[in-house]
């Protein structure tokens, strides 16, 4: 389930979950990389173990094609990509992910599920900081659900390379 950083940086498209904290959520998210081709990397501290029953479940058996990688800084989970090719996500965005020009490569960074990104990193990623448009009294959607809405928007753009 694991692969090196280099491998990384060859993925079509690249999901980042910044400390997960629901093992369902990182297991849709793993069966959602796995169908679609796309990286999977989450920064530690994970909110649950990588063999807990209730990931298993969610996952299923696809974590035998799908690559993730488990990193212990964001520095870390980074470093094979693009810096300008981050795209983080937040509810606290103005822009609208919709407003994005998707290139093969990117990364999707989504932050843990009770809290989203830290202040320090809406900063650091403030020129590629998206959100996902709601209903104005809505205060956010499921983790796994957003990470899908986000690929999927960006394979489309990117003509769904190497799916059929």
């Amino acid at each position: 389930m694991s692969e090196d950083s280099a491998e990384f940086s060859k993925k079509i498209l690249n999901i980042v979950l910044y400390q997960p904290e629901i093992p369902p959520n990182t297991g849709n998210t793993i069966r959602l990389a796995a169908n679609t081709g796309a990286s999977l990397t989450l920064v530690e501290p994970l909110g649950f173990e990588m063999d807990d029953r209730k990931l298993r479940r969610a996952g299923l058996d696809y974590d035998e094609w799908v690559s993730v990688r488990i990193c212990s800084t964001l520095a870390d989970a980074l470093a094979p990509f693009d810096p300008r090719r981050v795209f983080a996500f937040s509810t606290k965005a103005t822009r609208s992910f919709a407003e994005v020009t998707y290139q093969p490569y990117d990364v999707l960074m989504f932050g843990p599920e009770t809290r989203g990104l830290p202040d320090s990193m809406r900063k650091r990623f403030k020129n590629n900081l998206v959100r996902i448009p709601m209903l104005p009294n809505s205060r956010s959607m499921n983790m796994a659900n957003s990470v899908a809405v986000a690929l999927y928007e960006a394979w489309r753009q990117i003509g769904f390379e190497g799916g059929r």
